[in-house]
């Protein structure tokens, strides 16, 4: 396995310089920085190729992850607004090629916060999202980038909610670039046994969002580590495992997370930088029996 964490660890905006945080989680311990997709789109060709290569050069790779706004939702209903989505998604997979990104994960298939405002043709939006990722998938492969598929709870998103869902939805839509991702966060509200849920993913699971159920980092929580370390074995799982703490209130970031009071105990980034060492340290023991 290869471990990450989540830039958004440290910041209140989901556009920010990147290229800081590449050194920062090398010196840390981590192979892999996730940064956000929307962050990448306002990026020049230029800017991205420097993204990639100052990655290389540090020996970090790079993922991104996204949650499409509502104006580009690629399951929505409305054809217009669907198109402009599956147009929107290929300049986003353009971009993450440029910046040498393989793999984008999140709400990939609809738009992310949900609308709870409006009644709900869930079997039809499914549908839509379905044409639209078979679509991305075929658009995705020959820049060879892998489409990631992200269980959500109930109060977020409503079509892929658990992991069975997920792969029901990955199964029909038939593409190999098109896999399961999932996130102990949301399983915690969601899944009945997280370390089951995992079981059943089994070869289906491209990509693990690590987190407590308070959102902090692995261990400051009351998640079953050592249980999921060993659903983990028990699929023979050596993909990406990537943390994806928000602990900092304020901003978009703090916003859209809906994190209302600090969680990080007003820490300094350099103590934050020593929780998240510590916890990477405690994720291996409990991953690495």
């Amino acid at each position: 396995m290869k471990y990450g964490v989540y830039f958004a660890y440290w910041e209140n905006e989901w556009e920010t310089d990147f290229e800081r945080y590449i050194e920062k989680v090398k010196k840390l311990g981590f192979d892999i920085l996730e940064v956000a997709a929307l962050g990448l789109i306002h990026l020049s060709d230029g800017e991205l190729t420097r993204l990639k290569d100052i990655a290389k050069a540090a020996d970090i790779r790079l993922t991104a992850g996204i949650g499409i706004p509502k104006d580009f939702d690629v399951s929505s209903e409305n054809p217009l607004i669907r198109n402009n989505g599956v147009s929107f998604m290929k300049q986003v997979l353009d971009k993450c090629h440029k910046a040498g990104i393989d793999r984008i994960g999140g709400t990939i298939y609809s738009y992310w916060p949900a609308d709870y405002s409006k009644l709900i043709n869930k079997p039809e939006i499914r549908k839509n999202s379905i044409e639209s990722i078979r679509e991305l998938a075929e658009y995705a492969a020959p820049l060879n980038i892998t489409l990631l598929a992200e269980t959500l709870n109930r109060f977020e998103q409503f079509l892929l909610n658990d992991t069975q869902e997920a792969i029901d939805y990955v199964k029909e839509v038939g593409k190999p670039n098109v896999k399961v991702m999932l996130d102990t966060f949301h399983m915690n509200i969601e899944e009945d046994s997280i370390p089951d849920a995992i079981r059943l993913a089994g070869n289906y699971l491209g990509h693990l969002h690590i987190g407590e159920g308070n959102r902090k980092v692995p261990g400051k929580g009351s998640l079953d580590w050592s249980g999921i370390g060993q659903a983990l074995q028990d699929i023979n799982y050596s993909d990406y495992v990537v943390m994806e703490p928000f602990v900092k209130m304020g901003g978009q970031v703090g916003q859209d997370i809906k994190v209302w009071r600090d969680l990080s105990d007003n820490a300094s980034e350099e103590q934050l930088d020593q929780e998240l060492a510590k916890s990477l340290k405690f994720v291996k023991e409990h991953f690495e029996k």
